[in-house]
């Protein structure tokens, strides 16, 4: 998804490292090369400014330009730093010492919250634990039996919300039938909204009060560019998340979105 970043930056990369020496107007000129790269690939404005800014006062020590070969030192200044927007190392689910372990996903409609709870749980029980999944949709029925048939097709056990339209209550039930069932860890699907509102994110508090999770992940859609990262900062404000899971990202080649979530 970053084939054009990447191929933009490679672009500056090469001209640093042709240079024997480098000075302050050099770098000044990578920078706004890298600095219009980073906002076609959609990345948030406030990020790619406190990322140039670090960059610049990174690169032009005279270390740097004083160094055998500055080109490489910018362009491994560059390279960290970008690590570093992405997080620097992979993070790993909390469960906590609770079993169930509750784990939370959020997010608008339409984003896969339904077949990102179905890969999350292939995920953990591939880590050896015992997975039980619940939606909590009462408004769209098909995403019960879509999590139905996908969840029991990878072997994970599922709550049968039938004929309730609680969803506060199904997720309390579904808690208590995970323990006990003897599972470990219980994945909520939550309803999602065209938009955030008052109502929606009422219901997820109450969600959130009543089963306590251990983690709070947004499924938010890639292809949505800023409007993923500005939801996101949303629901992080009002409803306070621990993570963030893209989804569709193979649909887009800018990865922006992704770049800035982490950093916002």
């Amino acid at each position: 998804m970053f084939e054009n970043l990447t191929e933009k930056l490679e672009g500056v990369f090469r001209k640093l490292k042709g240079r024997g020496r480098l000075d302050a107007e050099n770098i000044q000129s990578a920078l706004k090369e890298i600095r219009m790269a980073l906002l076609e690939a959609d990345v948030n404005f406030r990020v790619v400014r406190d990322f140039i800014e670090d960059i610049r006062q990174r690169a032009v020590g005279q270390e740097v330009l004083d160094s055998i070969t500055p080109g490489q030192q910018v362009v491994k200044i560059v390279h960290d730093r970008l690590i570093e927007l992405m997080g620097g190392v992979s993070s790993q689910l909390k469960f906590g010492s609770r079993i169930p372990a509750p784990i939370m996903l959020a997010g608008l409609q339409g984003c896969g919250k339904t077949t990102t709870a179905v890969k999350l749980a292939r995920l953990v029980a591939a880590q050896g634990k015992r997975v039980y999944l619940v939606s909590a949709d009462v408004y769209r029925p098909a995403a019960m039996e879509q999590l139905k048939v996908l969840g029991e097709r990878i072997g994970a056990g599922v709550f049968d919300a039938a004929g309730s339209e609680d969803p506060v209550a199904i997720c309390v039930k579904a808690v208590e039938e995970a323990r006990r069932g003897g599972y470990e860890v219980i994945i909520v699907d939550t309803a999602g909204r065209l938009a955030i509102d008052a109502e929606m994110m009422d219901e997820l508090k109450r969600i959130k009060s009543q089963i306590n999770p251990s983690e709070i992940l947004f499924v938010a859609d890639a292809m949505t560019g800023q409007d993923a990262v500005n939801v996101a900062g949303r629901f992080d404000e009002l409803l306070g998340i621990d993570g963030v899971i893209m989804t569709k990202m193979d649909g887009d080649a800018r990865g922006g979105a992704a770049l800035s979530l982490k950093a916002v």
